[in-house]
């Protein structure tokens, strides 16, 4: 039990001594912003005297964690965080919850705030602060990520072994599709597969649920989701499917927030988050779903099975348009089992064209989806990358739910693009007369000889698969650029130097590429410059500034050549004067900056130019396999929140398998670059990290940890500003220890 607050201290010198604060510092995707803000609390803290322990829950995780014997002897608690932190165990203490960028630039303010910040009490929900720092995404919008990223390693589990036991034990059999027989080894891989798609749904509900309201929301979103997808609960045939999901996600976690805010007796507090607040929702949400929500489902499922057989004597391009518009509409949901089921009651009395219609249009989601993680990588993080190499082997075996991942996570762009692509599968496949002979989808049934037809349905297959990529990464892309306030960029194949934009709004700049080579030259050309030949006439200015004005002058498919050169006559007037040069194989951080990825003058204006310069710079190194991923994915990461800290610092970071083997580089930006700084300043000093995604431990990290402290000094920010070349800069950085 922790001890409850007392009045605030009065502020007198030597009751102050006495105060005893704690901290906790975080941010969501970020690494720097953690360590930054825990640094400037600390250091406000000492020069108040005021004793101060910080939390960081950074990317290696937490460390310095606060003790229940910290948190008994404090005298209150500043969380400074944009992600959810477990406050449960500051009951009874003074807490004050803002965002990130709050501790950064205000910690003197927090201090004096925390003193007369409101008690927490159990179950309390700490009010959003207004300054969350960065380009935050809404509730709603984390809360739904947040479902799907623990959706998606249950929808690739139980796909990927339905797939694989359908492929190696499944036959077909005209009575019952594709058959595996009973009490097989396939059939026990099948059912664990089968349990993994059943959990998918209720996981989906249970972390939107919980991501709102914290662990007590998490019972009534698991067990909403479960009766959403289980129709027999409100006599329908098919249940919501990840629709419904997301429906009573969203409802279980807003609930349990309201139910917070009830006032109740102080004796019965402590078992409000475990077992009143759970009972409540979860009885009122189902209640509710059964009788009220599940209802209307119910009675369109019956009615649009009504409408369909009806139609069955018109044009068939136009009955298998609507049919893949509905297969492709919720992948698995009653809209899609509506007309699967239509499809395959229509086999036993002799129409197999139907069937047909269905089986082109289910694997077009997912072939689809996972088609459009290939053809425009850069719009998608590395894990959606990876599910959509799953999707791509479960739409082969007919597995519409594949797609779901992608349709959550981008309902505006995926759904309407598959329905499209559907839509466009049914058609053809209707206009074919193909026919299937079993209530499957998927290239599978055609391989295994219960398709008619053959070549026409992979024809219409492919050509909804396509369909649907493109028009996914079309409204993807536009999407993208109506949040950054930008024109679209140039479709797929528009290249080289001659596109008037960007292949990807990650990707920026032929020119400032090639300006990038010729600084990046004066370093590179020191190792040659013994055997060269050229000598100089005149003393370049103090750094690399020369070489890359130079680089910038040439032309712009040679200018790392011509960079190059200037480089090497750089460095050679440099020895010659008597100057110092830089070190190419001097390393500092742990090995991974050296005076090979330093840089004392960036060309770039803009962010984006910026990165793809440091990129390059990065290159040099021979760890950099794909400039052009690495860039894309450092502005992915530039795009859920600014990697510009503040105090003319920026550290923009990514993870990917661009590179081979972790990386820092550093340069300096003489006039500021806008970074979108939490503080309103340009950044002058230029970080950037880049490790693989399977990098061995966590070193890089840590390293990243105590950079980020030691920019908070300014003494060491004015020598690495003030310091004149390479070696000179890392002399400064190998402060950092």
């Amino acid at each position: 039990m922790t001890n409850p607050a007392g009045p605030p201290p009065s502020g007198g010198g030597n009751e102050q001594q006495r105060v005893r604060l704690l901290a906790v510092t975080a941010c969501p995707t970020g690494i720097a912003h953690t360590y930054m803000a825990a640094e400037k609390l600390a250091q406000a803290a000492a020069s108040r005297g005021i004793d101060m322990k910080v939390e960081t829950q950074g990317s290696i995780g937490a460390e310095n964690v606060l003790s229940d014997n910290d948190v008994i002897t404090a005298d209150g608690i500043i969380v400074a965080a944009d992600k959810d932190v477990d406050l449960s165990r500051f009951v009874g203490k003074r807490v004050l919850t803002v965002g990130v960028a709050e501790g950064i630039h205000h910690p003197e303010r927090l201090i004096e705030r925390v003193r007369s910040a409101p008690v927490h009490t159990a179950g309390a929900t700490p009010a959003a602060s207004a300054s969350g720092g960065g380009k935050e995404r809404s509730v709603g919008y984390k809360a739904l990520m947040n479902g799907v990223s623990y959706m998606i390693p249950f929808v690739v589990v139980g796909g990927l072994l339905i797939a694989i036991s359908l492929s190696l034990g499944g036959h077909t059999d005209p009575s019952g599709g594709l058959v595996i027989p009973k009490d097989s080894f396939w059939m026990d891989i099948n059912n664990i597969g089968v349990i993994g798609f059943t959990l998918m749904v209720p996981i989906l509900s249970g972390y939107i649920a919980y991501a709102i309201g914290d662990r007590p929301a998490l019972v009534p979103g698991m067990i909403g989701g479960w009766i959403a997808n289980t129709g027999s609960l409100y006599d329908s045939k098919a249940g919501a499917g990840f629709i419904g999901a997301i429906v009573t996600g969203f409802l279980a976690g807003y609930l349990v927030l309201w139910i917070k805010k009830v006032k109740v007796p102080k004796f019965v507090q402590p078992i409000m988050p475990i077992i009143v607040i759970p009972i409540v929702a979860t009885t009122a949400l189902g209640v509710f779903f059964i009788y009220v929500i599940g209802k209307p489902i119910s009675w369109v499922f019956e009615h649009l099975t009504d409408w369909l057989s009806g139609m069955t004597g018109t044009s068939a391009i136009l009955l298998g348009a609507i049919l893949g518009l509905m297969i492709a509409f919720d992948m698995g949901g009653p809209v899609n089992k509506t007309a699967f089921l239509f499809g395959a009651g229509l086999i036993a009395t002799g129409n197999q064209t139907v069937m047909g219609m269905c089986a082109a249009a289910i694997p077009v989601m997912p072939l689809g989806q996972g088609l459009a993680t290939l053809i425009r990588k850069r719009l998608y993080t590395e894990q959606e990358r990876e599910t959509g190499l799953a999707a791509l082997f479960m739409g082969c075996f007919g597995i519409s739910e594949g797609a779901i991942p992608f349709a959550a996570a981008r309902p505006a762009q995926v759904i309407p693009a598959n329905m499209l692509g559907g839509a466009v599968a049914g058609a053809l496949a209707g206009v074919a007369g193909v026919e299937d002979a079993v209530p499957h989808g998927g290239p599978i049934v055609a391989v295994l000889g219960a398709v008619s037809g053959v070549p026409m349905f992979f024809v219409a297959v492919l050509i909804g698969t396509v369909v649907t990529a493109l028009t996914t990464v079309t409204l993807v892309d536009i999407s993208k650029h109506r949040r950054k306030g930008a024109a679209p960029t140039p479709g797929p194949g528009v290249t080289g130097p001659g596109a008037a934009g960007p292949l990807e709004p990650a990707l920026v700049g032929v020119g400032a590429g090639a300006a990038a080579g010729g600084a990046v030259g004066a370093v590179v050309a020191q190792r040659i410059v013994a055997t060269s030949s050229a000598a100089a006439t005149e003393p370049p200015p103090a750094g690399a500034s020369k070489a890359a004005g130079t680089g910038a002058d040439a032309d712009t498919e040679s200018g790392t050549e011509a960079g190059m050169t200037a480089g090497a006559k750089t460095g050679t007037d440099a020895e010659a004067d008597g100057e110092p040069t830089a070190a190419p194989d001097r390393e500092v951080l742990s090995g991974y900056l050296t005076g090979q990825t330093v840089k004392v003058a960036l060309d770039a204006r803009d962010k984006e130019a910026a990165v793809r310069e440091m990129a390059q710079l990065l290159a040099r190194t021979g760890k950099v396999a794909d400039v052009d991923e690495l860039v894309a994915t450092a502005l992915r990461r530039e795009a859920q929140g600014t990697t510009g800290l503040g105090e003319e610092i920026a550290i923009p970071h990514a993870k990917t398998d661009a590179v081979t083997a972790p990386v820092v580089g550093f340069a300096r930006s003489p006039e500021g670059v806008e970074w979108g700084s939490l503080d309103g300043t340009k950044a002058r000093l230029v970080f950037m990290i880049s490790v693989p995604e399977a990098a061995a431990g966590d070193e890089h990290l840590r390293i990243l940890a105590l950079l980020s402290r030691k920019l908070m000094d300014p003494g060491f920010r004015e020598r690495l500003i003030a310091a004149p070349d390479e070696r000179a800069v890392l002399d400064v950085l190998s402060e950092i220890r």
